[in-house]
C-alpha cells in the first residue's frame, strides 16, 4: 500500500497519477481534504510504501515529529529546494533519520496540472538503492516514463536550482526583453545550475537530461509555474509578499535563492543569475538594474 503526504496540488497530482495502476493509494495532510482515500496521518504512515510531497522547509519539522514511524518505511521525496535553516540539501536532511537504502528522490518536468490530464512526461527516480527505484518506478502509470538513476545531488540539484532560473526568466518575460534575451537567460542558467551541481559532486549528464535541461525548459518557460509568476510580477512592480499571497502555494524559488546564495559564497561558486536574484528579493535592487545588469 502507498501514501501521499502532501495533498497539495503535485501531492494530489501524483495520487491521482498512481490510482490509475494501484487500487491501495491513500493521501493525507495537515488539512483535511475533499480527495477520494483521504486519511489520517497516522493511517497513511502505516503503509510501507510513502511519497513525501510537502513543503521543503517543513521537510524537518515533519520528520523530525515522526521519525519513530519512518525508520522501515521505504520513501520517495517529490519535494524540491534547500533548507534555507541548515544550508542543507533535501537527502542530506532524509538521511539523518532514515537508511538511504530506504530513500528516493523524484524530479523532472511535472506540471500537476497535465499530470492530472493524463498528459506524457518523463521523471527521473534517483537512489542509492536502484532496486528501490525500480520498485517506485512500477507504481507509476503508463503516461509517465521514468528513469533511474544513482545522481542523487544532480537531480536535487536541479530540482531547486530551476526554480531560480524561473524567477529570472519570469523577469526577462515582465521586462519585455525579448525571446533572444530570454533564451540566453536559460541556457547560461543549466550552465549555472551544473557548475554548481559538479561542486558538489554531480553528474554532468543529469543537468543535460528530463531532471536537469527538461524540468529547467518547462518551469522557465510557462506562466504555469508559480515561479516564474513571481518573477513575472516582479518585473510588473508588485511587491513580493503580495504576490506570494496571491499565489496561495509556496514559490520554492524564494527560499532556494537564499540558500543557493549563502552555498555558493560558502564555497566560492561563480553563480551571477542566482545572486542577482537575490539581490532583487531580497536586498530590493531594481528589477530593471538587474536584468539589465545580468545581461550585458
Amino acid at each position: 500500500m502507498i501514501s501521499i503526504i502532501g495533498a497539495g496540488a503535485w501531492g494530489s497530482a501524483i495520487f491521482y497519477a498512481l490510482k490509475e495502476k494501484n487500487k491501495d493509494v491513500f493521501i493525507t495532510s495537515r488539512k483535511q481534504r475533499n480527495i477520494e482515500n483521504f486519511v489520517s496521518i497516522e493511517h497513511a504512515l502505516g503503509n510501507k510504501y510513502l511519497i513525501i510531497v510537502i513543503a521543503s522547509q517543513s521537510i524537518r519539522k515533519f520528520l523530525d515529529k515522526h521519525k519513530d514511524k519512518l525508520k522501515n518505511k521505504k520513501i520517495l521525496c517529490a519535494s524540491k529546494g534547500i533548507d534555507i535553516k541548515t544550508l542543507k540539501f533535501l537527502n542530506e536532511i532524509f538521511e539523518e533519520y532514515i537508511d538511504s537504502n530506504n530513500l528516493a528522490f523524484l524530479s523532472g518536468p511535472s506540471f500537476a496540472k497535465e499530470v492530472k490530464e493524463k498528459k506524457p512526461t518523463a521523471l527521473v527516480i534517483a537512489s542509492k538503492n536502484m532496486d528501490l527505484a525500480s520498485e517506485f518506478a512500477q507504481f507509476f502509470p503508463s503516461f509517465i516514463k521514468i528513469y533511474t538513476d544513482t545522481d542523487i545531488i544532480g537531480v536535487e540539484v536541479a530540482g531547486a536550482y530551476k526554480n531560480v532560473i524561473a524567477i529570472a526568466a519570469g523577469i526577462c518575460e515582465g521586462l519585455n526583453l525579448g525571446n533572444n534575451a530570454r533564451a540566453a537567460l536559460i541556457s547560461r542558467g543549466l550552465v549555472e545550475m551544473d557548475r554548481f551541481g559538479e561542486h558538489f559532486g554531480a553528474k554532468k549528464d543529469t543537468f543535460l537530461g528530463v531532471a536537469g535541461s527538461g524540468d529547467l525548459f518547462l518551469t522557465a518557460t510557462s506562466t504555469m509555474s508559480r515561479n516564474f509568476r513571481v518573477g513575472l510580477n516582479l518585473a510588473k512592480g508588485k511587491l513580493l509578499n503580495d504576490i506570494l499571497n496571491e499565489l496561495g502555494e509556496v514559490a520554492e524559488g524564494v527560499y532556494t535563492t537564499k540558500a543557493i546564495y549563502e552555498i555558493a559564497k560558502r564555497n566560492e561558486i561563480y553563480t551571477p543569475i542566482a545572486n542577482e536574484v537575490y539581490k532583487i528579493l531580497y536586498e530590493k535592487k531594481k528589477v530593471k538594474d538587474s536584468l539589465y545588469d545580468l545581461l550585458s
